[in-house]
């Protein structure tokens, strides 16, 4: 006879799988890190343009220190720092900065800024850039800026990679997105290569090891399990794409903020729940569901470990101990 005392006191059996790796990753560490060591240095206001990263919690913790975030640049007051995001600005981004004498911060995930630097030099080649991403994402917005207007034309699906129409199909170049779908940018990367064969771009793609790490580790999962939660903003794109790979994976998945945002009616029937975050997601927030699991399940968990990353990237210097 099974004595556990959950099972005495009524919970239901529930086997959960947790993803790793999982949250945040070099580039969002890098980012938050500026932000604090900011407030730090040079005490409270410091700004931020835009979110740092995009997880509603990571930006209201930072508030609650004294970051206060704002949209453009116009709204910086004069003799204050600011931060630009994790996601990458246009140049005309610093370029402001600069003109006013500005003492800023750019928070550009190494990553993204090897994107702004490969399209810099296709562009410097001649070549017109396709660039796989999506619309009014800030990480393709900061991109087309770094290079003059109608240097670069947006392919966005499979039927865009089909159809884009070009003036020079011998002089082109590719380039994506960091955190995008592995799977559907392979398949546009192959059209592309298929209808343009002198097109040429990094190897592959620019998905960023942490997007492929991710997408990865829930496909290792997901086919064990009838429910996926996903901890992510719906405004970010790596979160959104995990969604997507565990339905693709067959089973039922959904994306929430943190635990309050859990519909207990997914559970029906569900005897193994899969569990990831996003790559702005904070592990606070992976115990907080597992803790309210807890709450209502007898819980048995399993990493699913699919890699182990040590990624760490280098701070600015403005902010280095010297």
């Amino acid at each position: 006879m099974n004595t556990l005392a959950p099972i005495a006191a009524g919970l239901p059996r529930l086997s959960v799988l947790v993803a790793a790796p999982r949250g945040f990753c070099a580039g969002v560490d890098r980012a938050i890190n500026i932000v604090e060591l900011a407030l730090e240095r040079w005490g409270a206001p410091v700004y931020v343009r835009h979110e740092i990263v995009h997880n509603r919690f990571v930006v209201d913790t930072l508030k609650s220190k004294g970051a206060i975030f704002v949209e453009e640049l116009d709204e910086v007051p004069d003799g204050v720092p600011v931060v630009f995001s994790a996601h990458g600005v246009p140049k005309s981004v610093p370029a402001a900065a600069e003109a006013r004498q500005m003492n800023y911060l750019d928070a550009t995930c190494p990553l993204v800024s090897k994107v702004h630097r490969q399209a810099e030099r296709l562009v410097e080649a001649g070549r017109h850039i396709l660039f796989i991403g999506h619309q009014g994402h800030p990480e393709v917005i900061g991109t087309f800026g770094q290079v003059p207007d109608g240097a670069m034309t947006l392919i966005e699906t499979l039927e865009d990679a089909q159809n884009v129409s070009v003036t020079a199909p011998d002089n082109l170049g590719f380039l994506t997105q960091t955190t995008l779908s592995v799977d559907d940018t392979a398949d546009m990367v192959a059209e592309l290569q298929r209808r343009f064969p002198t097109i040429t771009g990094p190897k592959g793609d620019d998905i960023c090891y942490a997007t492929s790490n991710r997408q990865a580790a829930v496909k290792a999962m997901a086919p064990r399990c009838d429910l996926v939660l996903v901890i992510g903003a719906t405004n970010s794109s790596n979160s959104q794409r995990l969604r997507e790979v565990a339905e693709r994976e067959g089973a039922a998945s959904y994306l929430i903020s943190r635990a309050a945002d859990i519909d207990w009616a997914w559970f029906e029937g569900v005897a193994t729940l899969g569990l990831t975050a996003g790559a702005s997601a904070p592990e606070l927030l992976v115990q907080e569901v597992l803790s309210r699991l807890d709450e209502r399940f007898n819980v048995s968990t399993e990493n699913v470990t699919t890699a182990v990353e040590q990624v760490v990237f280098k701070l600015p210097r403005a902010l280095v101990a010297e």
